[in-house]
């Protein structure tokens, strides 16, 4: 319980640096330099000001100096991603398991909001996320595991693992394109964004075939129920809305991978 609690703050100051990402990087702006600063007045935000959710609830959730308010996504991404790193290291202990599952779920609390408010998927998260679900694999192999059963025995399991999940990530993005473009040619208007199908590449290194396709299954039942929902509450035109589709993505991925690793540690 100990290592899961501190899992957990040091989640709340990744989520933290989540939040700089998600501001900075749909705009191409440094997620380094310069310190954190209000977007309304750029006044730079002093160290007391930036402690995770802490600082939200003291300031009233607003900027010290302007008394513009901080939206609420900065504290939810903070507890979001706190909670994700407390479920990954209490379920799987201090495990490379563990540590793949709360970068993987890092990155999608990133992708999730990045895309609900830029409508952009960041190739931070999503190239350089599947190179990181490729080289995770040598650790912590994805789900699956097909290929052990074509190639020789002498060869490292690492190289194959490794090989697995990229051959998932280019297989299941095919797919995907490959359904794009499809229904371009036949409703000569974009279904889908390259974006998408590069996140899906990642969730593949990550999860493997099965869990991607998943995921893509549960990302686009949740989007057709929300998106409708909103479509006729907020009375936008169906034919012309752009729904976030990495946001579905985002949560499917999620409830995904808490099934296949941390729900099912718990729950056997």
């Amino acid at each position: 319980m100990i290592e899961a609690c501190l899992a957990a703050i040091f989640g709340l100051l990744i989520g933290s640096f989540l939040n700089v990402c998600i501001y900075r990087l749909p705009r191409d702006l440094s997620v380094v330099q310069p310190r954190s600063y209000c977007p309304n007045c750029e006044n730079t935000i002093a160290w007391y000001d930036n402690v995770p959710v802490v600082s939200y609830v003291a300031l009233g959730g607003r900027c010290r100096g302007c008394r513009a308010s901080i939206p609420l996504r900065y504290p939810l991404v903070e507890l979001l991603t706190a909670a994700a790193f407390f479920l990954g290291v209490y379920t799987l202990g201090l495990t490379a398991a563990a540590l793949k599952f709360s970068i993987f779920a890092a990155m999608q609390i990133a992708l999730l909001f990045t895309d609900l408010e830029e409508r952009i998927l960041p190739d931070e998260f999503t190239i350089g996320g599947a190179v990181i679900g490729v080289v995770f694999a040598a650790f912590v192999p994805p789900p699956g595991g097909l290929l052990q059963f074509f190639v020789p025995q002498e060869w490292d399991r690492r190289i194959v693992s490794m090989l697995e999940a990229a051959i998932a990530a280019l297989f299941v993005s095919g797919v995907l394109w490959s359904i794009g473009e499809l229904y371009y040619r036949v409703r000569h208007r974009e279904g889908l964004g390259l974006g998408d199908v590069k996140m899906v590449a990642m969730i593949a290194a990550f999860l493997g075939v099965a869990g991607a396709l998943f995921t893509v299954v549960v990302g686009s039942v949740l989007g057709s129920i929300c998106g409708l929902v909103y479509i006729w509450l907020a009375r936008k035109e169906a034919a012309t809305y752009e729904l976030p589709f990495g946001s579905f993505l985002a949560v499917g991925a999620l409830l995904v991978a808490a099934r296949m690793g941390p729900f099912q540690a718990m729950f056997g």
